[in-house]
């Protein structure tokens, strides 16, 4: 993301609207290379601009399945990266095939612009999901946890008056989140806050800069953590939680 949470998906150019329902399909949605145009035609005529569709991605892992465990099991990752995160990828790129315009855009300017749009909510809620979990696992390490340092630390200190306040802070926005939802480390205005969001709802759709986020999806912990969703809050704060990435998104 140089700031790690920008850009956050590759995109690559894939053949025209016409083509796309059926490529994705096959191909489970990366995207697909264009084909050669005919001889003495022109790549502007074959391939009109108005037609072209940016194909998002889902991203590499930045660990293996099992780089979590025993914290996150490998079985828990192959789910929730395999089957969940690449089903966002796959309805997003469903719903865009037939609006060059917004597939044309990145996340990062997509998400805002359809934010609150009901006619988009869809869109909006694919979109989200996509770019918060891409966020999510940059959020873990297999050597998390701990405190940060340096300058993360000293504004953490300063917005919260200390620490352990933060983590009380934080672990309380993830276990009063009514159903499903995230908590964030969010920088607004010079000052750290936490916020809980619900569903797929982000705290940059409104511009705001996250720093980090913790999933608190059931599928995110059910198999290892089953109905205890503080411990899975808990082992995220002491074991998983990865300062270098936060310190990195604060800069």
């Amino acid at each position: 993301m140089s700031d790690p949470r920008a850009n956050p998906m590759d995109r690559r150019t894939v053949l025209g609207a016409a083509l796309a329902g059926s490529a994705l399909a096959a191909l489970g949605g990366p995207s697909c290379s264009a084909t050669p145009s005919p001889a003495g035609e022109s790549a502007a005529t074959s391939t009109p601009a108005h037609s072209i569709i940016m194909a998002h991605e889902l991203p590499p892992l930045p660990y293996s399945n099992d780089a979590l465990a025993p914290h996150i099991s490998a079985n828990t990752i192959g789910f929730h990266y395999g089957k969940h995160h690449k089903a966002y990828v796959d309805n997003l790129n469903g719903l865009l095939k037939d609006a060059p315009d917004l597939a044309a855009l990145s996340l990062d300017a997509l998400i805002p612009k359809i934010a609150g749009d009901a006619s988009k909510a869809g869109m909006f809620n694919n979109a989200a999901q996509v770019w918060n979990h891409t966020f999510y696992w940059k959020s873990m390490s297999p050597k998390g946890g701990g405190q940060p340092t340096g300058k993360l630390l000293d504004l953490i200190g300063s917005s919260f008056g200390g620490f352990d306040k933060f983590k009380d802070a934080f672990a309380t926005a993830g276990k009063t989140q009514f159903g499903s939802g995230w908590a964030w480390l969010v920088l607004d205005g010079g000052k750290l806050t936490v916020e809980k969001t619900a569903n797929a709802d982000t705290p940059m759709a409104r511009g705001k800069k996250c720093l980090l986020t913790m999933d608190v999806w059931e599928h995110a912990y059910y198999l290892d953590f089953q109905n205890r969703r503080p411990d899975y809050i808990t082992t995220f704060l002491d074991k998983l939680v990865n300062w270098e990435f936060a310190a990195a998104n604060l800069g």
